[in-house]
């Protein structure tokens, strides 16, 4: 039965991420099931919900158990999906989507300004990069792990495609966008040109030497979308209409590989080893 505040959701695309992986790796030979992005319809709202009704397209972001036909989540955490987008697309723009382009607004990005995606190829990074192309970006270097992932990254938009093993990523760049962590942290931050700005979203860490950033004027952002949507939430409400907008206008092209829900290892497996080009995504029935 349904708490106070919740939605039941009969789920349509369920997204395949890190969380579950480190489920799997921690609690082996167990099927625990985190949280993670949805898209769906309401099936029915508990007392106090307002502003949803059984039927509603929704997507967003559940707290436990998202690898199922039904799922719970609440307002605030969901939200309206519209009916143009087929449900694979329209889950890789909400939660992979929202954070790209909250990034790069973060970064204070601008038209004509060059941009630096790591994790180029995933399903945050290969949408920033798209981003980046169709809100003016004049040059736009995606970073990948392996250069076969080049041909998807240009098709994305990217100009200049280059590896980590590279020893140089290319010219100096305006804004840098890291969805790894880790040592590459520093690295992006070395890519920075006079006044450049890096966007952290990984949840991987890492660190940069302040002596790095003093003489160019360089500045380090930390990003994380659930901060921004607890105290700016009409912010990120704007982001979510702007993306939508875009992809209605073909502008952004959110590329995904689908597996039945009954082929989640499968699918794991792919995530596991960072072969996938996009978003990796689980359709139920």
């Amino acid at each position: 039965m349904l708490k106070n505040g919740q939605l039941l959701i009969r789920t349509d695309a369920i997204g395949v991420g890190v969380a579950l992986l480190r489920m799997r790796r921690d609690h082996p030979g167990t099927s625990p099931s985190p949280g993670g992005e949805v898209v769906g319809r309401v099936e029915a709202v508990g007392d106090g919900v307002t502003g949803f009704a059984p039927g509603d397209r929704v997507g967003g972001v559940v707290f436990d158990n998202a690898y199922a036909e039904l799922v719970v989540g609440v307002p605030g955490l969901v939200n309206r999906v519209p009916e143009g987008p087929e449900a694979g697309a329209a889950l890789a723009v909400v939660r992979g989507g929202l954070v790209a382009l909250g990034a790069l607004r973060a970064g204070g990005f601008r038209p004509g300004e060059s941009v630096l995606v790591t994790a180029a190829a995933g399903g945050a990074g290969h949408l920033a990069v798209q981003l980046a192309r169709a809100l003016g970006a004049s040059r736009v270097v995606a970073v990948a792990g392996a250069p076969e992932k080049a041909g998807f990254l240009r098709e994305c938009g990217a100009t200049e495609c280059v590896t980590y093993a590279d020893p140089s990523w290319g010219d100096p760049v305006d804004v840098v966008l890291d969805g790894v962590g880790g040592d590459l942290v520093q690295r992006g931050a070395d890519a920075l040109a006079p006044f450049g700005r890096l966007v952290a979203f990984s949840a991987g860490g890492g660190a940069v030497d302040a002596g790095s950033l003093l003489g160019n004027g360089r500045s380090v952002t930390g990003f994380a979308i659930g901060l921004w949507n607890r105290h700016r939430a009409e912010v990120v409400a704007g982001w979510r209409e702007e993306l939508w907008e875009l992809l209605a206008a073909g502008r952004i092209s959110p590329r995904y590989v689908e597996f039945p829900l009954g082929d989640l290892d499968r699918a794991l497996d792919l995530v596991a080893g960072r072969a996938n080009l996009g978003r990796v995504v689980v359709r139920p029935g």
